[in-house]
């Protein structure tokens, strides 16, 4: 591996994927990007790479490669930066299978809830035994958005980033790499602790569905400020108490939603709502036209349901989770139980907290 310039390959290019690979090439480093529909890529091809704007970045990241095979795209990469919805991370763990070198370092950003966990085992199950150090992180780097066929803008950057290998003691290894282009990653201490910590949980799907006549309305309306009204954010709080005592039963303290957004974005108030609103972050993030997307689709399997599966494991009281769940199942039609990360799938269902900590630090396999 090249620790000195590390070669990056970024999986997925929607609205994250291709914010990381245009930042990446617009600050001087080779950036592979791939995506599982060649179409999409065209227009990068075209022009080179990725017009970047915001008030943090702004110019033109070059792409060295734009490719739907994942072989090419993985070869001679030394970090894989998978940028893709959770419910992906299985599919994208059998396509990466077969190329997978020893020591490469693949960051799923974010996990979301176990996804390292749930890449290892599709991993493994698809017949990959390379030695690689496999990582997630507690949430996504950037508020961003895809402004155009090859363009996209960066709200803002977070400032401080939790990250976690699934065996706990390769975190050094890996930042000692990551670090050197992104100094806002920082240790997370292991991967329960980043999974508890993932507070598109608490934030996504309860503004989506408390709002879904809005959401389903011509009239745009600002996500994060004018979503979360009083009334709303009061439950994202009872929400996100369900969080914390589930992470506390497992023997650690989980960092509040109000607490978070003073972390990554020095965004501070009296109470979540009013931290929520001195988020710049959060300005002009519109919110989408449809229920039918990431905020329910991906947070609720891989991120409720495994919290909740967890959480009625160990014996704590989840039922506004559960009612979340239920009420999105029913909206859509689906079975975000059976589709979703729960201790049955992961192959935890079980396990007691020695359990649990032995296979965070890699001493034990799910």
């Amino acid at each position: 591996m090249s620790t000195e310039r590390p070669i990056f390959c970024v999986m997925g290019a929607g609205h994250g994927g291709m914010a990381m690979a245009g930042h990446l090439g617009l600050i001087g480093y080779e950036v592979r990007l791939f995506n599982r529909t060649a179409a999409r890529l065209e227009p990068v091809r075209s022009l080179g790479g990725i017009d970047m704007t915001g008030d943090e970045v702004d110019g033109f990241g070059p792409i060295a490669l734009a490719t739907d095979q994942a072989g090419e795209a993985l070869d001679g990469a030394d970090v894989v930066m998978v940028v893709v919805p959770a419910t992906a991370h299985e599919h994208i763990a059998e396509l990466c299978a077969p190329h997978l070198k020893p020591d490469q370092i693949v960051v799923l950003n974010p996990g979301r809830t176990f996804g390292a966990i749930a890449f290892h085992q599709a991993l493994r199950r698809a017949g990959c035994e390379a030695d690689i150090i496999l990582a997630e992180t507690q949430t996504f780097l950037y508020a961003s958005r895809v402004t155009g066929p090859a363009q996209a803008r960066i709200f803002g950057i977070k400032n401080s980033i939790p990250l976690a290998t699934l065996r706990a003691h390769r975190i050094p290894d890996c930042l000692k790499v990551i670090r050197q282009v992104f100094p806002q990653f920082v240790p997370g201490d292991n991967v329960f602790k980043t999974s508890f910590n993932n507070i598109g949980a608490v934030f996504h799907p309860a503004i989506m569905l408390l709002n879904a006549g809005w959401v389903e309305d011509p009239a745009d309306f600002e996500f994060y400020h004018q979503g979360a009204t009083p009334s709303v954010t009061r439950v994202l709080e009872a929400l996100d108490a369900e969080r914390v005592a589930v992470a506390a039963a497992l023997g650690f303290h989980a960092t509040t939603a109000r607490e978070w957004l003073y972390i990554a974005y020095d965004a501070a108030g009296r109470d979540l709502r009013e931290a929520m609103r001195a988020n710049p972050g959060y300005r002009g993030i519109i919110a989408p036209h449809r229920t039918e997307m990431r905020y329910i689709t991906e947070d609720i399997p891989c991120s409720l349901v495994p919290m909740s599966s967890i959480g009625r494991q160990f014996g704590v009281s989840v039922s506004l989770m559960e009612s979340f769940i239920t009420l999105a199942a029913a909206m859509h039609g689906r079975d975000y139980r059976a589709e979703g990360r729960t201790t049955e799938h992961l192959g935890i269902q079980g396990y007691d907290l020695k359990q649990l900590r032995l296979l965070a630090i890699g001493e034990r396999d799910a």
